[in-house]
């Protein structure tokens, strides 16, 4: 099992990474999420992954943190959804955003998603609400915080009443590097009132 690599990118395709690993050069295919923060062609990064095996092809899919991998490896357990319904899910949502919208039974934020209709929405909240971390307070975000700025400010807006995918489409429109959390807020809800 390949569990992370750690290379410099050669190529970046969405949805494929190559990734240059000591002159080997692995097909990663990867959700949107991760191509938001990835750095230029030549930067060193490091991907959390999962290598699936089957009987036509070997598929290796990265992911940023520990978090998003885990999700995806739940939701590939569940009947219906296979790894590509796995990936356009973690390429709309990130996984705290996700948990947030099973957690609150909001199926619609997730028909939102491509390839999601209602019955696999209704689904995936039924059979995963017992299988995510639960927490005491329903707008917290529990899975496996990232601790960076810009998932707790999707953490904050998301208590102030928006909607996960909403204030994670915020919180994407303003450059948030090297900002504070209260500072990526901040613009966020200057640029809704615009």
């Amino acid at each position: 099992m390949i569990g992370f690599l750690r290379g410099k990118i050669a190529r970046k395709a969405p949805p494929w990474i190559v990734l240059d690993v000591n002159g080997v050069g692995y097909e990663i295919e990867a959700p949107m999420t991760v191509f938001y923060d990835l750095p230029e062609v030549g930067a060193e990064i490091i991907l959390q992954t999962q290598l699936i095996v089957r009987e036509d092809a070997h598929n290796l899919f990265g992911f940023a943190n520990e978090a998003d991998k885990m999700l995806f490896k739940t939701l590939i357990k569940i009947n219906g959804v296979g790894a590509k319904l796995a990936l356009t899910i973690l390429s709309g949502q990130s996984a705290e955003e996700f948990q947030l919208c099973v957690q609150n039974n909001d199926t619609q934020a997730l028909i939102k998603l491509p390839g999601v209709g209602k019955k696999t929405a209704e689904r995936l909240v039924m059979e995963l609400r017992d299988k995510l971390p639960k927490s005491d307070n329903t707008q917290a975000i529990v899975l496996s915080k990232t601790g960076n700025a810009r998932s707790e400010a999707i953490s904050a807006l998301c208590s102030l009443g928006y909607k996960p995918l909403e204030a994670s489409q915020m919180v994407s429109a303003i450059e948030h590097e090297g900002k504070s959390c209260e500072t990526i807020i901040r613009l966020a809800l200057q640029g809704s009132v615009k």
